[in-house]
């Protein structure tokens, strides 16, 4: 079964707008923030819009568990810093609390970034927060993001991502979220995703792929950039796309898209449109859509 879906919002009706918007697009999945990605400000979960949420999702056969949140970027596991380690240790704990209590079982957490440290250092700093956060009895799995490697970026290889895994303690609620885009900037090529995907299952295994993110690059492999491309417009392709979207041995896994909004024809930056329903659409068909973009722009003008 395909499993598809983008991010969406998650505003005044909380999880239930989060719901119609996944809707809207034709997904049967999506991916959220309890806040501002680029913040921690976090407003009380409304019990009873989160009921409304379970009862449309169940009506749409929407099934939570496949339902991811992220946490926010500005959250950075690898710190030396022993405030900033607390700080994310307390603020990750208490978003595993938020998810637990909106149903949700995975949220997506980047490894962080080696500002004043060494790597060396910066992954034991990955473990210790973890390690920490993940000390009690809440029902999430946290699931480290592959990363681009921008800047001083954590989590870029896959023996990076195996020395935390290998060094946590609860391993049942520790796993990896993939990101096309990064794996293509980190140096992986996506054409030749099934290898990829061997030498994962040697050396963490695949069963602790929780979550794909789907997303094309601007940019060329190994560049290190991190710039997501709308589904076939960048340099991954859609075919390459497709093959690990429809790979089988991720096929009950959710596929996330966090393709870029697209401009307005007079790039009033102010005007940007949401690509998923078309991107959606041309993933359950395997048809590359040739006018996309004028697509989007066209219908949401109207």
């Amino acid at each position: 079964m395909l499993i598809i879906g983008s991010h969406v919002g998650f505003k005044q009706t909380q999880l239930l707008g989060s719901v119609e918007e996944a809707l809207s697009y034709k997904a049967n999945t999506f991916m959220f923030y309890t806040g501002a990605p680029q913040n921690t400000l976090r407003s009380d979960i409304n019990d009873n819009l989160t009921k409304k949420a379970n009862a449309l999702m169940k009506d749409n056969n929407i099934d939570i568990n496949n339902v991811v949140c992220h946490a926010p970027y500005i959250v950075n596991p690898a710190t030396n810093d022993p405030l900033k380690q607390d700080f994310a240790i307390n603020f990750l704990t208490n978003e595993l609390r938020r998810c637990e209590n909106l149903g949700v079982n995975k949220i997506v957490v980047h490894p962080g970034s080696a500002v004043s440290e060494t790597r060396e250092e910066a992954i034991n700093n990955i473990i210790y927060v973890i390690n920490n956060v993940l000390n009690n009895n809440i029902n999430v799995t946290i699931l480290l993001e592959t990363m681009a490697g921008k800047g001083n970026e954590m989590g870029i290889t896959t023996s990076e991502l195996k020395q935390v895994i290998d060094n946590i303690d609860n391993k049942d609620r520790i796993g990896v979220c993939l990101d096309t885009c990064h794996l293509n900037d980190a140096g992986y090529d996506i054409s030749k995703f099934d290898e990829y995907l061997l030498e994962f299952d040697e050396l963490i295994g695949i069963d602790k792929i929780g979550c794909v993110h789907i997303n094309d690059s601007k940019n060329e492999i190994a560049s290190h950039k991190d710039r997501h491309e709308n589904i076939g417009i960048g340099t991954i392709g859609f075919n390459n796309l497709l093959s690990v979207i429809y790979n089988t041995k991720l096929e009950n896994i959710p596929k996330i898209l966090e393709t870029p909004y697209v401009g307005d024809f007079d790039e009033d930056k102010n005007r940007l449109y949401p690509p998923y329903k078309y991107e959606i659409d041309m993933i359950k068909t395997k048809i590359f859509n040739t006018n996309l973009l004028n697509d989007i722009r066209k219908e949401y003008k109207n």
